[in-house]
């Protein structure tokens, strides 16, 4: 059990030990997927209707620049705190989730404000990635083996450095081509992102059913929306990325 652990998921929250001695109380409920999934929905509402009020001020409305920042560092704060404390996942996902919803509202609007119809794509393309591998993956054909996890966490923390390089870099005014370029191999550099990122959508399928399966505490649903959430995001932060270099091209 433990070597089928050790790679449950490439996301950095839904790590190898986050269910290893977790168990459920007497008289206490455990975790299901159901549960997991409503969780899930609840903290995608609240995402929504947190990007819809940064949305509807506008890009010349001063005050979007500071709900993102908010919304950035935050997010950030929260997520390492939940990381850190899955039993605070019930309290600290809804607060991550409305953090995200106000800078992926200002993030979006200014993409929109650049290339008009690029979110509503964004958004489906996201969305539709989420429907077609939850639909493989409960069907087998998409298989979490373990070959497969290593290939997504060794691709997904390879992704991470480039983009600690690039945030390095950006101190002193450079930047790494191929997060930023459209050029060819700037566009097929998203596309692997983008394809690595719905694969992590795959390995946290995986690691909710075994948690429901471990039958871990409660609040691991909330952990579990929680660790799914953080992909989702970054599949739509890169999918607007990739579609904003696609636009450029033309």
């Amino acid at each position: 059990m433990a070597q089928h652990l050790t790679m449950r998921s490439g996301n950095p929250v839904l790590g190898a030990e986050t269910f290893r001695g977790v168990r459920v109380r007497p008289g206490e409920e455990a975790m299901t997927i159901g549960g997991t999934v409503n969780k899930t929905m609840l903290a995608l509402a609240l995402v929504i209707v947190a990007a819809a009020y940064t949305w509807n001020l506008g890009v010349e409305d001063p005050r979007v620049n500071g709900l993102v920042m908010l919304g950035v560092f935050g997010g950030f704060v929260a997520a390492i705190a939940t990381s850190f404390r899955p039993t605070w996942a019930p309290y600290t996902t809804p607060v991550y989730a409305v953090l995200e919803g106000l800078a992926l509202g200002g993030i979006s609007v200014n993409f929109e404000a650049r290339y008009p119809g690029l979110v509503a794509q964004a958004v489906f393309l996201t969305f539709g990635t989420l429907g077609a591998l939850l639909l493989a993956y409960r069907s087998g054909l998409v298989k979490a083996t373990e070959n497969f996890r290593l290939g997504v966490f060794a691709a997904t923390g390879g992704i991470m450095v480039v983009y600690l390089i690039d945030l390095v870099l950006g101190f002193f005014g450079r930047s790494v081509p191929l997060v930023h370029s459209a050029s060819t191999f700037g566009i097929l550099f998203s596309l692997f992102v983008v394809g690595v990122a719905a694969l992590n959508l795959v390995l946290d399928f995986d690691f909710i059913e075994e948690g429901a399966e471990r039958g871990a505490p409660k609040y691991m649903e909330w952990y579990g929306a929680f660790g799914l959430l953080v992909t989702l995001v970054w599949l739509y932060l890169e999918m607007l990325r990739l579609l904003s270099k696609l636009q450029e091209r033309r």
